[in-house]
């Protein structure tokens, strides 16, 4: 019997209007993993897109909720009963993180919510802080965090954007093949610093 797969939650808010967002940086990374793996996402049983691919030989699902990021922790929750994975250790949530510079990558076992509402929606919905995430910064130039976190990257920020993405995207790889500790070492650092 095949292990229970890896699923990968790529955060951020559903809609057009917020599809260039710093808050969906989450659905970005899951987007070019599924671009790099030719493959289309499909509505799954519960409020989240769903993709099934196989890394490494291993079977992992990329999920993007349906719902709104505060409420978050109802797709986890959903897809985690609908695809039968049990252990949190098969789980990894993108997010981005105003109190990380831009360009940051830094993946944690565990962790608070740190003032992002899918990660809190996500612990108040599991009950537990024991999940592993990978948060993107985006850096703390705003006079109001509502604003700044669903507002477009700058121009210069768009440019530099497709390094960090990539960055992100081959840590969700990493993760899957190596592991959280290996994941860490190799990438928790600032993409756009030489």
């Amino acid at each position: 019997m095949e292990s229970q797969p890896f699923l990968i939650i790529g955060l951020g808010n559903p809609g057009e209007e917020y599809a260039r967002t710093r808050h969906n940086l989450g659905f970005m990374v899951v987007d070019l993993l599924a671009e790099k793996y030719r493959t289309k996402f499909a509505k799954g049983n519960g409020p989240y897109y769903f993709i099934r691919l196989q890394v490494g030989g291993k079977t992992v699902i990329l999920v993007k909720p349906l719902t709104y990021m505060n409420l978050s922790g109802r797709a986890v929750a959903a897809a985690l009963q609908d695809f039968g994975i049990a252990s949190l250790e098969k789980l990894l949530v993108i997010c981005d993180d105003i109190d990380l510079p831009f360009g940051t990558i830094r993946l944690r076992r565990r962790g608070s919510d740190g003032g992002q509402k899918g990660l809190r929606s996500i612990i108040e919905t599991l009950g537990t802080r024991e999940f592993c995430r990978l948060r993107i910064g985006i850096g703390d130039h705003f006079r109001d965090a509502a604003d700044y976190v669903l507002s477009p990257f700058s121009k210069e920020e768009e440019k530099e954007l497709p390094f960090i993405l990539q960055h992100a995207a081959e840590a969700v790889i990493s993760f899957v093949e190596n592991g959280i500790d290996l994941t860490m070492s190799r990438f928790n650092k600032n993409v756009l610093e030489n």
